[in-house]
């Protein structure tokens, strides 16, 4: 089972995304955009595991309390074109706390440096002018209550998410 620990978005940032998504098309920004309903924040990626018992175990050993997000800015990784996400102590606070439990549990995961963002193009190819293309960063925020488990798995026409497990903020 292919697995990883995701933030889902509200109906605001989901608008601003596809928002965002469509107005790049219209520029000319062809590749795999992201369908909405795979639209998501990855805290932690853990890739093939059995255990999905396990990882819950570890995500409820790590408590935490609402706190908000707000999207900032777009960037570019080599052929990803991505949404971020404002610079947030709370976030960042509980990324590291719920890695070091998963680490504690002996699940295995992506121990890249966490850089909040959200893909919005895979295999991305643009002609035009990059200015034109980053001049109008989405606009939303929302407060997290929960974080999700999620599986991935290869349907027809792309990745299928489902949710496996959830935590509340308390």
């Amino acid at each position: 089972m292919r697995l990883f620990i995701a933030i889902e978005f509200n109906e605001e940032i989901l608008q601003a995304l596809t928002k965002l998504q469509a107005e790049w098309e219209i520029l000319g920004v062809r590749g795999n955009v992201t369908p909405v309903r795979n639209l998501h924040l990855t805290l932690a990626f853990i890739g093939e595991y059995g255990s999905p018992d396990k990882v819950l175990e570890a995500m409820n050993s790590v408590s935490f309390a609402p706190f908000s997000i707000s999207l900032d800015g777009i960037g570019i990784f080599r052929d990803i074109y991505w949404a971020g996400i404002s610079e947030n102590v709370a976030l960042s606070n509980y990324v590291r706390r719920l890695r070091r439990a998963l680490a504690e549990h002996a699940v295995p995961y992506d121990r890249k440096k966490f850089l909040p963002h959200i893909t919005l193009v895979r295999r991305a190819d643009f002609n035009g002018s990059m200015e034109e293309m980053l001049k109008n960063p989405p606009n939303g925020a929302m407060e997290v209550k929960s974080v999700v488990l999620m599986s991935s798995t290869r349907g027809k026409s792309g990745m299928i998410y489902t949710a496996v497990g959830s935590v509340e903020a308390k």
